[in-house]
Formats: structure tokens, C-alpha cells, sequence
């Protein structure tokens, strides 16, 4: 599978107020050129799907023009660079991505930009542009709710330096200044084969329906403690970001 990578990872999220909770959980990502998607066996084809409705972008768009028409939006033309996609593939009909990746480079390698594409459980979708710096590092104001429990406010510091042998993002959300909430996503590189495939399935089965559950799951938990929820307005997607 040319331009395909499998990444076994290890996300975890720590909340710091009001109330301290922490929780890990292991699973797997790909990483993929949209240029050179995974050509699965039949067989397999329930394992790892990717779909360009399963991410933002206009209707009837591939993932890559999806991707193309948001960064022309924002005035960004990679004149066919690469860009690779970091996120879980539809496993036996069933997707969710909390956070999908894009790194997005000019034709002669050097970075444009990176993309955080965002869903919450609610089935909102945002992107968020992200300029790096040479370490990776980005901060922006948050403007897309994520978890009830925190209201749209504050930003976010984020770490995506490029993926290679190991994988390691970081986020953190400041409330007034101050840490609120901080996930990490470290992982090991292997190569995008069936053989990988199969391990990784067989070792964290139905991944991306126990990233769904272990949302709600934590939620509940953080509702019995008394947490108080932030109704949220929804958000008007922008042209490029409707389906």
C-alpha cells in the first residue's frame, strides 16, 4: 500500500479544572497521501475505508479537492504538493475522528500549512488553519465546541510537527491564560501493509466505535460528578465547509 503508514498510538486527555480527571487509551491512525490512497484487497476493504463525506468538503469533492477549495479559500495555492492526512479509517461501516490532521506542502517540500479538522459528537465539523513554526508550534482561539463541559472560549497551543518514525501531537486549551485541558497523540510508525492491518485490527478491534463509546462513556462520568454543561450555539458553516 504505496504512500500509506499505520501509526499504533496512545492518546491521552487530562482535564485540569474545575474538577482534576485523566484517562489513556490505545489504538491506531493512518496516515495517508491523498494522492496515493490505500488500494486494499477486497477482503480488507471492511477494515480500512476512506471517504471524502466522512471529512469536510463540498459535495461530490474527493478528499483532495475538498482540502484544495479550503485552502483557496484562505488564499493558499500548494499547486499540487502533497498532503497527507493523519485520522482513523471507516472501520465496518463506522467512522469518527475527533481530530484529523492535514499537512500540506508546496511542490518542492516546504510546508504551506497545517489543517485540524475537528467533529464533535454532536456531528459538527470545523477546520482550523494552523501556521507551525519551525518546532511545529501553533496557537489559535477556539471558536468550535468540542466537550459540553467547556465553554466555545479560550485557546488552543498546539504541537503537529510532521510525522515520521514517531508521531507526537500535543494540544492544550487556556482558559483566561491558564491550562485547562491538555490531550496528547504519541505513536510508532509501521508500514501501511495487510499484514500490519490485520495485527493492529485484531489487537484494538471496532477502534473507531470505541472512540465514539469511550466519549460518551467519560462524559457520563464527569456528569456524575457534577460538572456543569455550556449550552452551545450552533455555528453557520462556511461555503467550504458545507456538505
Amino acid at each position: 500500500m504505496s504512500g500509506a503508514y499505520l501509526y499504533q498510538c496512545e492518546v491521552r486527555h487530562l482535564r485540569l479544572t474545575p474538577v482534576r480527571y485523566g484517562f489513556r487509551h490505545r489504538t491506531y491512525l493512518w496516515l495517508v497521501d491523498l494522492d496515493d490512497l490505500p488500494a486494499l484487497p477486497w477482503w480488507l476493504r471492511r477494515l480500512a475505508g476512506f471517504r471524502a463525506e466522512d471529512h469536510l468538503g463540498p459535495v461530490g469533492a474527493t478528499l483532495r479537492g475538498g482540502v484544495e477549495q479550503y485552502l483557496a479559500a484562505h488564499g493558499i495555492d500548494v499547486r499540487g504538493g502533497r498532503i497527507r492526512m493523519l485520522a482513523h479509517a471507516r472501520v465496518f461501516g463506522h467512522v469518527f475522528n475527533p481530530l484529523t490532521l492535514y499537512w500540506c506542502g508546496y511542490p518542492d517540500g516546504a510546508p504551506a500549512c497545517v489543517i485540524a479538522e475537528v467533529h464533535n459528537t454532536y456531528g459538527g465539523r470545523h477546520r482550523y488553519l494552523l501556521r507551525p513554526d519551525g518546532q511545529g508550534r501553533a496557537e489559535l482561539t477556539k471558536c468550535f465546541p468540542v466537550s459540553p463541559f467547556f465553554p466555545v472560549d479560550g485557546a488552543y497551543q498546539i504541537r503537529v510537527p510532521p510525522p515520521g518514525e514517531r508521531l507526537a501531537v500535543g494540544v492544550t486549551l487556556r482558559l483566561n491564560g491558564t491550562p485547562a485541558f491538555v490531550a496528547g497523540l504519541t505513536g510508532r510508525r509501521r508500514p501501511g501493509t495487510a499484514g500490519a492491518l490485520l495485527r493492529l485490527a485484531a489487537r484494538y478491534p471496532l477502534a473507531t466505535l470505541a472512540v465514539s463509546a469511550g466519549i460518551r462513556f467519560h462524559g457520563i462520568r464527569l456528569y456524575l460528578r457534577g460538572l456543569p454543561i455550556h449550552p452551545h450555539v450552533a455555528i453557520a458553516p462556511t461555503d467550504e465547509e458545507k456538505q
